[in-house]
């Protein structure tokens, strides 16, 4: 990954404030035009180990995710690892006759085929750390690109000519441009005074990983209640066990009890609460909860600092799009700086950074507005609303066109797309 000798100042094209799936990927796309690159974080995944039981932490990567990191190189080293196509979705609202029973027929129910619209498969379940671990391996053969960690950032300076960075030993990194890719809580962000529209959601999103009987499956569904959706995500098999991804999204009053509960008593509930699709559950392996907020930075740049991913938006994980929006930032900054330094303009420039903004903003602001539509709508008990929305539900799982464009929209194959996201 490029020398780390100790050197007092050192001056790359660009630098990288975090290694994770969004941070590596940005520096995997402008190395392989050769250019210098510095990234930094303060740790690294551990290594990947193929006895391993599943990480808590999966994304369901969209197709245009899957071109992304196929057409850098990252996709063979993940394939090598493990990951899980899905190649249905069923989505439906719950609805109970007599209270307390589900219905057994649905008419509210769609179900979304990657058959429909000739691919073999929607996407994929992938763990993060099977992601970013496959583009830190892609890294390591491309020279220009040099990763510090772990590191410490002492201190970052937008304030001069060119962005600079500090670490605590003493080591000084200058470059026309800094690229915060530093999460949700984002240090860059923060330093580079970019104002956050915030935005907290009524419920939390518990996320648990269970053994489950049944073999291997290519479905994921979503059931929604008027606490929130339920949502099974399959994972892959491991030594001949098959394993999957639990979501609850509920209140925060319900998750706490919920996280309380013994593992016997906590996948009782599970089996009982969730619709008849979820298989006999075996085991439960682990479980956690995070709170649910939509962020977005008022502007994604500011002098020589430009923001990529959750740094610059979180979305409501609803329909699991939170990391293919990051990828689509990725494939559009890339592009646009590579054009910028292949032209000769300076990256940090309020012109070329004006040009990424523009790309995503609307896009980006689309799919929270989409996702905040979702949440409304179904999070609440209005019986007229009720009604309206599963008549939505039923007319959308009959109109295969509808149908259709709903899945392109969310494989990423629908609008226009940066060259990074198209098939080669």
């Amino acid at each position: 990954m490029g020398s780390q000798a100790m050197v007092k100042s050192e001056n790359y094209d660009v630098l990288v404030v975090g290694a994770g799936m969004i941070g590596a990927a940005i520096a995997c796309a402008m190395g392989l035009k050769g250019i210098r690159v510095a990234v930094f974080d303060r740790a690294l995944p551990s290594a990947f180990e193929p006895d391993q039981l599943p990480d808590l932490r999966v994304s369901a990567l969209s197709y245009a995710s899957e071109q992304i990191l196929k057409n850098l190189g990252a996709w063979p080293y993940m394939e090598a690892m493990r990951m899980c196509p899905y190649r249905r979705m069923a989505v439906w609202e719950k609805l109970h006759f007599p209270p307390g029973r589900e219905l057994d027929k649905r008419p509210n129910q769609t179900v979304f085929n990657a058959a429909d619209i000739q691919h073999s498969q929607l996407g994929f379940i992938v763990e993060n750390r099977v992601t970013q671990l496959g583009l830190l391996k892609r890294l390591e053969e491309i020279e220009s690109v040099s990763v510090f960690a772990p590191a410490t950032i002492a201190s970052m300076n937008f304030k001069g000519d060119t962005p600079e960075v500090v670490l605590d030993d003493g080591r000084k990194f200058s470059a026309d441009l800094l690229i915060g890719a530093d999460g949700a809580q984002s240090r860059v962000r923060s330093q580079a005074n970019i104002r956050l529209n915030t935005r907290e959601y009524e419920q939390q999103c518990l996320v648990a990983t269970v053994e489950i009987e049944g073999g291997l499956q290519d479905i994921t569904w979503q059931a929604f209640t008027a606490t929130g959706p339920e949502a099974f995500l399959p994972l892959p098999d491991i030594n001949g066990k098959s394993y999957a991804s639990i979501v609850w999204y509920n209140l925060p009053e319900n998750v706490q009890k919920l996280m309380k509960l013994s593992d016997s008593e906590f996948l009782e509930e599970l089996s009982t609460t969730f619709p008849k699709e979820l298989p006999p559950l075996v085991k439960l392996h682990e479980r956690g909860f995070f709170p649910l907020a939509r962020r977005h930075a008022m502007n994604y740049f500011t002098n020589g600092v430009v923001l990529a991913g959750d740094s610059a938006h979180t979305i409501n994980p609803l329909a699991g799009q939170g990391v293919n929006l990051g990828f689509q930032d990725v494939a559009w900054l890339s592009e646009i700086l590579i054009n910028a330094f292949q032209a000769g303009e300076a990256p940090g420039s309020q012109d070329v950074l004006m040009r990424y903004e523009k790309a995503r903003r609307r896009d980006n602001q689309l799919m929270m507005s989409a996702m905040d539509a979702f949440y409304h709508v179904f999070s609440n008990d209005s019986a007229p609303l009720k009604v309206l929305r599963n008549m939505a539900l039923g007319i959308a799982g009959k109109s295969t066109p509808a149908v259709k464009e709903v899945m392109k929209f969310a494989m990423g194959i629908s609008g226009q797309q940066a060259e990074l996201a198209k098939r080669h």
